[in-house]
């Protein structure tokens, strides 16, 4: 099953879906690039502080395992590597079939679409590695209309909202979950999150840091960008995140 990331609830033309091999700015959208500039000069005006509570916010997320009972364990996508997933990608992947394995929900759902110059999605490339680990193909759905995490878990909603499931397992590195979450959240979502905690970089390395500081701006521009979209009464931005 592959639900469409297209005239989603907010009717034919409104929401704004990057289209399959998005460049950056054409996954930015409507509003990206000023709400990106205004998140980098509030960093810098106040000091780095907002970057700051970003990243405690991101470490104490990666440590939390929230792991419970749920309708569907969803993989967020990752982009891959000649065709294939990743490590950090397998690890989301494993840890996902460990949770199904240990009944917590009854199905798999792996979200990501065609992203760089990839010829299947990364939701393809991930129900092949599940099925590969014995994982049987009848409990794997996909999402592949989406190039980045907003519209991973967008897409993912309307699934949702039409099986009439109420919690997903939300799977994926321990780093990125802090803003899966908050995407998460702002679109009315509820998740467990359960951070994969195999997925390389190794923690405490320089991969580590570097990673866990680019999530925190991540979650920062985030934030900002909600905030401002709230602020200018930009419906059409909204749209794509609450």
């Amino acid at each position: 099953m592959t639900p469409s990331g297209e005239g989603m609830e907010a009717g034919p033309g409104r929401v704004y879906t990057a289209p399959p091999q998005a460049t950056f700015l054409q996954k930015l959208g409507p509003g990206g690039a000023t709400t990106l500039v205004l998140a980098v000069l509030s960093a810098l005006v106040l000091l780095g502080l907002p970057w700051l509570w970003a990243l405690a916010r991101v470490f104490r997320q990666a440590g939390r395992d929230e792991a419970a009972p749920g309708d569907a364990i969803l993989v967020l996508g990752r982009q891959l590597d000649a065709g294939a997933p990743t490590r950090v990608f397998q690890a989301r992947l494993a840890h996902a079939a460990d949770l199904w394995q240990r009944g917590l929900a009854p199905r798999l759902l792996v979200a990501g679409g065609n992203t760089a110059q990839a010829v299947r999605s990364e939701a393809e490339a991930g129900r092949a590695w599940l099925v590969a680990q014995g994982v049987p193909p009848g409990v794997i759905l996909l999402e592949e209309a989406s190039q980045h995490t907003v519209e991973n878990l967008f897409n993912v909603r309307a699934l949702m909202r039409k099986e009439g499931w109420g919690t997903l397992l939300l799977v994926s590195d321990p780093l990125h979950l802090a803003r899966a979450r908050a995407t998460a959240r702002g679109l009315g979502l509820q998740v467990h999150c359960c951070p994969a905690t195999s997925a390389p970089p190794a923690a405490g390395s320089i991969g580590w840091w570097l990673r866990a500081a680019g999530e925190a701006f991540l979650l920062h521009w985030y934030w900002m960008g909600l905030g401002y979209c709230r602020l200018t009464g930009d419906r059409r931005s909204l749209a794509r995140v609450t």
